[in-house]
């Protein structure tokens, strides 16, 4: 009997998933310190902290002369700006996953449908919704509405191509158990091929909202004034960059998070498929 694999320890883990990072950001003080890059350029780790701390929490300073609480000393903006994004990626993406579920379904269960749309969304899926932006500002204006119209396209066809792939991809063996045990049409769809499609669909979910992340960025760019692409946008035209920086990691970390909230919704949907590939 081969001997039972050690675990390895929490610190461990961590250890081996940020020392990369840890590298990477020793490296960058130590450049900025020695005066290898110019601060104007890129900011030292210690500044780009700073702001990031004044940036995150609202905070009054207290005026001993008017025996008040008068100014913002931390302003609270990325917490603002961050919760302007997500709303609006999880807007744009309900209407664009929720448009491209239905209709990924129908054209992976029928021939028909899917010669009917498979070339019109062929035509469409290659052009980029940046591609867009002038027709969504014509459209409907400035403000939330074009973001979500952009957002709804970047999440639409990644969720729409991976359900067609997910349902035309189910095995054929147990369609036909399915049919021999006298199930319905409708029976077929809900307790076989929907369940057999559930991870293609999932990575398609995945794979959208990361789209989707990249689009709220460029439309808040250009229509609105709030969000993180928008305060990466006015950082840079006042050369903030210890501000353009922050806006930057922020983006990442939502990502990061997001993303392992959509593994752990995995794990917990496709639980019975782990139990068959054990």
């Amino acid at each position: 009997m081969s001997a039972p694999k050690k675990t390895a320890s929490t610190g461990a883990r961590i250890f081996e998933s940020t020392i990369v990072i840890v590298a990477l950001v020793g490296f960058w003080q130590l450049a900025s310190h020695l005066g290898w890059v110019t601060p104007t350029i890129l900011p030292s780790p210690w500044a780009v902290a700073k702001k990031a701390w004044q940036s995150l929490i609202p905070l009054e300073a207290f005026d001993p002369a008017k025996g008040s609480y008068v100014a913002w000393v931390f302003s609270g903006e990325i917490l603002h700006d961050s919760v302007a994004s997500l709303a609006r990626v999880a807007v744009g993406f309900l209407i664009g996953g929720g448009l491209a579920l239905p209709l990924g379904l129908a054209m992976g269960a029928s021939d028909r449908v899917y010669k009917l749309m498979n070339p019109l969304i062929q035509i469409l899926r290659p052009i980029p919704p940046i591609a867009y932006i002038p027709l969504s500002i014509l459209w409907f204006g400035l403000g939330n509405k074009p973001a979500w119209f952009l957002i709804s396209i970047g999440a639409f066809f990644p969720v729409l191509i991976n359900t067609i792939a997910g349902v035309r991809n189910v095995d054929g063996i147990y369609i036909r158990a399915a049919r021999n045990l006298g199930a319905d049409r409708l029976t077929l769809f809900r307790r076989v091929i929907l369940p057999a499609a559930m991870p293609y669909i999932l990575t398609g979910v995945k794979i959208g909202i990361g789209v989707a992340f990249i689009v709220v960025i460029v439309a808040e760019m250009i229509a609105v004034n709030s969000g993180l692409g928008y305060r990466i946008t006015e950082a840079r035209e006042y050369f903030w960059s210890d501000k353009i920086i922050v806006g930057m990691i922020a983006i990442g970390l939502l990502g990061l998070v997001i993303d392992l909230l959509i593994s752990k919704l995995n794990n917990h949907l496709l639980r019975w498929h782990r139990g068959m590939d054990s």
